[in-house]
């Protein structure tokens, strides 16, 4: 089943450097407190940078070698590393720490476009590079060791690591090939230094181990090729546990005989200045207990603290670190300001802090179908008018072939065929695609009715979530009221009337074309869901007999493929 997807984003290079600046600029007029975080912000937005330039270079070779705007870079990140280390360690950093890394910033001569992608453990995982510090110190290794980082995230992991043994800039490369079967392509002289000495000490930095752990296999054997023994290889994970079930029995040798220092053993969030002492300049002081074991889904939950202040009763759910949380901050803000979610307390490093609700689930009957309907058309209209610029998202043509994709792995070739040809239309509408910061969690459990008013829950975190999907028009979120609701077909028309009438912009060819791709996307999230349980299966089995249905009905919108 098609569910995972790698959205990247294109930005120039000028642009990058110039939020890279403005952001190092702003800290000298923070307080002390709110400069460590800010400071976090500017390393996550320069590793990116230094990302896009390395996989610049890749891409125009075809392989990993030295280049100077690359080498400049890494240089760069490692004096940011370390002040983020002063900062994490009590040290305030001044104006005069920054100025050395703004200029030069300046001299990266790299001109135009590059691709930038997610850091998944900043934006979706709660890891945090404080922790990459604490295992490097923790690990033994010394000055004198050749760190590596993993792009895309193991960029800025690497020169934390690198940061924290007092070594020099971290080298960066790129695994390609097959998700599972990952390798490396790269210039051997850029190890051409530290081969000279054998007793040379190798530190590979990165998240994970994912499904198949061989992004760090990949690096691990490639130097081995070199001469490297399993001896002098250390890993820096993000978590101790081994890879998962795609693991080739080469990559589990490799992992069996190497050292592994996780970042997962020193958790930020629970140490003295972790969470506790971030949000008592927000709410007040008081205790926090973390909200573990409810997710029928570990793959996309997110860490969440219930937080019993003097000012009442929060949840502070992790929004991501760096842009990522702060757009969702703004979204969290903007809905609640509209009565559409709970009160917003703030963004306090990486946590979204919201009021605790009290209401109960919402049931719906006859008596408030009219009234809910109402409200998910002013929701979502406001989400299509109100909320900030759009990120990327999958291509119509992506979501016709999961669609068509999910469809064969559940119904069979007949049933996927029949798709592929209904939906042959679609990848000609993206012109019609307006995208915009998509809620992509319609389900009727993320609504609460409190004091007589429908509330949506979860309302900020899966346009961006580590998923295909992404930011849609306006029609995927319709088409999935459409069939959570199980909207008739009168229903779907004063929906889309109701919309339309806010002032959003509704395409019904894109929204009769995308209710089988929401359907085939559900049926591909729940059918794999980690771990899977009876509730699991049976949301499952839902979204696989609509999705059959629909093979038999005369249009998308027919009443009794959504009803």
């Amino acid at each position: 089943m098609i569910v995972y997807g790698e959205l990247e984003r294109t930005e120039h290079v000028r642009d990058v450097k110039a939020s890279v600046l403005r952001a190092l600029s702003e800290l000298e007029s923070l307080a002390p407190g709110e400069r460590h975080s800010a400071l976090v912000t500017a390393f996550i937005r320069l590793a990116e940078l230094v990302q896009g330039l390395a996989d610049a270079s890749f891409d125009a070779r075809g392989y990993d070698a030295r280049s100077e705007d690359q080498q400049l870079g890494a240089a760069l990140l490692l004096q940011a590393a370390r002040l983020v280390d002063h900062s994490w360690r009590g040290r305030v950093v001044e104006a005069a720490d920054l100025r050395p890394i703004m200029k030069q910033l300046q001299v990266i001569s790299h001109k135009g476009a590059i691709r930038l992608r997610l850091a998944e453990g900043y934006a979706h995982y709660a890891l945090y590079p404080e922790s990459y510090l604490e295992a490097a110190r923790h690990s033994g290794l010394d000055s004198s060791t050749c760190v590596i980082g993993i792009r895309s995230i193991g960029v800025g992991l690497a020169a934390l690591v690198a940061a924290a043994l007092g070594a020099g800039p971290a080298i960066s490369l790129r695994p390609v090939g097959h998700p599972f079967r990952r390798e490396i392509r790269a210039d051997p002289r850029l190890f051409a230094s530290a081969l000279k000495d054998p007793e040379m000490r190798f530190a590979i930095v990165d998240e994970g181990p994912g499904q198949s752990g061989s992004s760090f296999a990949s690096v691990a054997a490639y130097l081995q090729q070199l001469g490297v023994s399993k001896g002098r290889i250390t890993f820096f994970p993000s978590h101790d546990g081994f890879p998962g079930v795609e693991a080739s029995d080469e990559v589990r040798a490799i992992w069996g005989g190497i050292e592994s220092f996780p970042a997962s053993d020193h958790d930020v969030i629970t140490s003295p200045n972790g969470l506790h002492s971030w949000l008592e300049p927000c709410v007040g002081s008081g205790e926090f207990y973390e909200l573990a074991g409810e997710a029928m889904d570990y793959r996309f939950a997110r860490r969440r603290f219930l937080v019993q202040s003097v000012t009442g009763k929060w949840v502070a759910k992790f929004a991501g670190l760096g842009a990522v949380g702060e757009r969702k901050h703004r979204d969290a803000v903007s809905l609640a300001q509209a009565g559409f979610g709970a009160p917003v307390a703030g963004l306090c490093n990486g946590f979204l802090v919201q009021r605790w609700l009290e209401g109960r689930p919402v049931r719906l009957t006859a008596e408030n179908r009219g009234v809910f309907l109402e409200r998910v058309a002013s929701y979502l209209a406001f989400r299509a008018t109100h909320l900030g610029p759009a990120g990327p998202g999958a291509s119509l043509g992506a979501l016709r072939k999961m669609a068509v994709h999910n469809t064969r792995e559940a119904l069979g070739e007949e049933a996927a065929a029949t798709l592929h040809e209904r939906l042959a239309h679609l990848p000609e509408l993206e012109e019609k695609v307006r995208r915009i910061r998509t809620d992509n969690r319609l389900h009727l459990w993320e609504w609460l009715e409190v004091d007589g008013a429908f509330v949506k829950l979860d309302a900020v975190d899966h346009c961006e979530a580590h998923d295909l999907i992404g930011c849609q028009d306006i029609t995927w979120d319709m088409a999935g009221a459409m069939i959570e609701f199980g909207f008739n077909e009168k229903e779907t028309n004063e929906l889309v009337g109701r919309v339309e009438s806010a002032g959003a912009f509704v395409d019904r060819r894109l929204l009769d074309g995308l209710v089988p791709c929401y359907l085939a996307f559900q049926l591909g999230l729940w059918s794999t869901a980690t771990p899977g349980s009876d509730s699991t299966r049976t949301i499952a089995d839902k979204y696989l007999s609509l999705l059959n249905n629909y093979r038999y009905a005369t249009s998308g919108l027919a009443e009794g493929c959504c009803a």
